[in-house]
């Protein structure tokens, strides 16, 4: 009985085990895809925000809003590229590690303008102007090399698959094309009509 009682107790210790197991891991699925949620909220909201100022303020605020939107396209776009395509392409892994290098320049810049943005000395901004559109499109350049090289690269690829299948094609075309009839060969008919005389010659005996 008291081993009874001991396997029942084990089972139910395993069994709270897996549910407090089962149950931190549900936790920490839902706080990911909540903080997933609230960073792309956050995102469409200031990309929303900056493109209002983008249209809305002319001058140097404008332009401010301009630089920002450009440096994040550049990187959002390319980090898509290249995460989408590394699985199929595993080289693709050094490019995403040099943008993850870019993306810390990317981010220090992006303070600045924003930081600029919130700046009440209207000369100040003009007269940092030309050094930061010239940081962001060293930045957005950079970023969007990787790109296209990833993008030319898969289609090449594509296009060397394409080709290899065209001649595999073409050879397989050819073998199907090139068959040999099969002949039934007649029989000789005189060969026949002698052996039905030698029969004919037997019965008669």
């Amino acid at each position: 009985m008291v081993a009874v009682f001991g396997v029942l107790a084990l089972v139910l210790l395993i069994a709270v085990v897996f549910g407090t197991i089962a149950t931190v891991r549900t936790v920490r699925a839902v706080r990911r895809g909540v903080e997933r949620t609230g960073a792309q909220a956050r995102r469409v909201v200031e990309e929303t925000t900056l493109k209002a100022k983008k249209y809305g303020q002319p001058g140097a605020l404008g332009e401010l809003a301009s630089l920002r939107l450009d440096l994040r396209d550049s990187m959002i776009g390319t980090r898509q590229a290249l995460e989408s395509g590394v699985a199929a392409d595993p080289s693709l892994a050094e490019a995403l590690a040099l943008l993850n290098r870019l993306r810390e320049h990317a981010h220090t810049l992006d303070d600045e303008l924003r930081l600029l943005e919130r700046e009440p000395d209207k000369g100040r901004i003009a007269a940092r102007l030309p050094e930061l559109r010239q940081r962001t499109e060293r930045v957005t350049h950079s970023a969007d090399s990787l790109r296209w090289a990833a993008q030319d690269r898969a289609r090449q690829f594509d296009d060397d698959d394409l080709a290899a299948l065209g001649r595999q094609i073409e050879v397989e075309a050819g073998a199907l094309r090139h068959w040999v009839p099969t002949e039934v060969e007649a029989p000789d008919s005189a060969a026949v009509r002698s052996e039905l005389g030698r029969g004919r010659s037997r019965n008669r005996r």
